[in-house]
């Protein structure tokens, strides 16, 4: 081999060097390490979108089931993402949803059931974590605009919930203890299924973080309301958050914590059980949804706590707002958030060590 081609390589290439090699041996698929994962409404997605998904490195999911969520859809989407090299990390079952459940009405129980049985069929499939929230008759958006980069993107206004959008829900207000009520109902009747299950319970925050809407309190607009919770679960390792950084940043100085005291308080005690990784342009009382690059929260910061908490669930790309030609699975600027992502894990991982 020529000289020139032991210094470029046989290609031409520059070769790198010992040094550089050294940081590329991180392994961004160690257990100990940040899982990249995206949001897969499976039933929409063909064999192509998860060839896609894989050719651009992710190797995890999460999946949202509802009324097709038997043990038999599971196993069969648990075996058709094997056969793209990803396993199901969080899963949905949308029966904790149902307003029965969330306002103590007529079917609440069958439907706890329900949720109970998704517990133990994820435990039989391996799936470590369940993600819920709790916010009966919540409003997230009102309406979708062009950021000043020209991509769609989801927008909140206060303002225009208030004077155009909001409404009476149901034939009652609720208030906070009303909502606290069937929140511990709830919990007590499916965390033991859980820990039975070894499945972790994930619940979001409520997004936007606004106390009432329509009519019913909301509980995890503050953190306040995620001690609260946590108090009800006990000592429980299997009550956690679904983190999702987005919401937090909507909050801004609102929240009790912002979002590096809730990694720090939350994520330093094994409690953040995934992410959602977010952007958003500023905090309430508007804001729009922003790629993670584009909003006010430095994210590259958010993922360095993170690391320094060695938390090591999934990070997900949470409402990938729409670049052009890219409706439906949104494959551009899904990829763009991955390779974002996963250009920040890498700094962090280099940094914190």
């Amino acid at each position: 081999m020529r000289r020139r081609d032991l210094v470029h390589g046989a290609w031409g290439l520059p070769l790198l060097s010992a040094q550089q090699t050294a940081k590329r041996t991180i392994d961004e698929y160690a257990d100990g390490n940040i899982k990249l994962s995206h949001r897969m409404p499976i039933r929409r997605l063909s064999d192509e979108d998860l060839l896609f998904l894989q050719q651009i490195g992710v190797r995890w999911a999460r999946i949202e089931f509802d009324s097709d969520g038997t043990y038999e859809y599971m196993k069969a989407t648990v075996d058709r993402l094997a056969r793209f090299n990803m396993r199901i990390y969080s899963a949905v079952h949308y029966a904790y949803r149902e307003i029965d459940v969330q306002l103590g009405r007529g079917k609440r129980d069958q439907l706890i059931e329900t949720f109970c049985q998704h517990l133990r069929d994820c435990g039989r499939l391996g799936i470590p974590v369940s993600n819920y929230d709790w916010h009966p008759a919540n409003t997230y958006t009102t309406s979708t605009v062009l950021s000043p980069r020209k991509y769609k993107a989801r927008e909140f206004k206060l303002s225009d919930f208030r004077s155009k959008v909001e409404k009476q829900a149901f034939d009652r207000e609720y208030s906070a203890e009303d909502i606290w009520a069937t929140y511990t109902y709830f919990m007590k009747a499916v965390l033991p299924v859980a820990e039975k299950a070894n499945v972790k319970l994930a619940l979001h925050p409520d997004d936007p973080p606004v106390a009432k809407m329509n009519g019913v309190a909301k509980l995890f607009v503050h953190y306040d309301g995620y001690k609260r919770a946590e108090q009800i679960a006990g000592r429980s390792k299997h009550w956690g958050l679904t983190f999702c950084v987005g919401t937090w940043s909507e909050g801004g100085n609102q929240m009790g914590k912002d979002v590096f005291g809730m990694i720090e308080d939350f994520g330093g005690r094994g409690k953040i059980f995934d992410v959602h990784f977010r952007n958003v342009s500023g905090p309430m009382p508007h804001f729009v949804e922003t790629f993670q690059d584009d909003g006010y929260m430095d994210m590259y910061q958010v993922m360095k706590a993170l690391r320094k908490v060695r938390f090591n669930g999934t990070v997900v790309p949470d409402h990938v707002p729409e670049l052009a030609g890219d409706a439906g699975m949104r494959r551009a600027g899904t990829a763009y958030c991955i390779a974002y992502m996963r250009s920040l894990l890498r700094r962090a991982n280099e940094e914190v060590g």
